[in-house]
């Protein structure tokens, strides 16, 4: 009777060092794949701490301007940022973002000296001269504004995996505040404020007793 034996070939220190660096690689893959796709945050969780401190106050100032408008307005920013001699898809960036905000109308009280006011001796008609009415900073609402597609070049995407700006978004809310006040100045918006003042201090007077009261702008 003939027994067989058959020998085992072991594999080569170097081959055993090539299987485990490739097993790490593996792990190492499909643990950044879970994290761009989100799935680290179904396993262990999200959280959220408010750790800002204090709001602290570092000025006052005294108001005498009537806020006697206000528009809202919303408008698409398409910003495209390229590199000479190097294509799209290697280096640059394109946003397409969403703004909407306000921009406030109004007529600076504070301005009106003696001599813009003129009241007859039964004070019963008055006329007063007042300031043209004048547009505020528009102020964006982040509730209502939003990035709708972001792309970028492989050189750039390389650059946000190793740095954070939190700035990235700075260019395009700066351009849509930009395109609102430009549309603000284009609506009319100071001839409904000077109308609006208009109707409340002739509201105001008249309560006051004052039967024909006239109102006219200049600066």
């Amino acid at each position: 009777m003939t027994t067989s034996i058959k020998a085992t070939r072991r594999l080569p220190d170097w081959a055993k060092l090539l299987t485990v660096a490739v097993l790490l690689l593996v792990v190492v893959l499909a643990a950044l794949r879970l994290l761009v796709f989100g799935g680290l945050k179904g396993v262990f969780g999200e959280e959220t701490h408010d750790r800002s401190g204090p709001a602290l106050l570092k000025s006052i100032q005294d108001i005498s301007r009537y806020e006697a408008a206000s528009g809202n307005f919303q408008v698409v920013v398409d910003l495209e940022k390229d590199t000479r001699f190097l294509p799209d898809a290697l280096r640059g960036t394109r946003t397409l973002y969403v703004g909407a905000g306000t921009v406030d109308a109004y007529v600076d009280l504070g301005r009106i000296g003696e001599d813009d006011v003129t009241v007859n001796e039964d004070r019963t008609s008055a006329t007063l001269r007042l300031p043209h009415a004048a547009l505020g900073e528009p102020a964006l609402d982040p509730d209502r504004s939003y990035a709708v597609a972001k792309q970028r070049g492989l050189l750039d995407r390389l650059g946000d995996l190793f740095s954070d700006n939190p700035n990235s978004e700075r260019a395009v809310q700066q351009l849509a505040a930009r395109h609102i006040g430009t549309a603000a100045e284009e609506s009319g918006l100071t001839g409904r404020a000077e109308a609006n003042t208009t109707d409340m201090l002739q509201g105001l007077l008249g309560s006051l007793g004052f039967e024909e009261v006239k109102v006219t702008y200049g600066d």
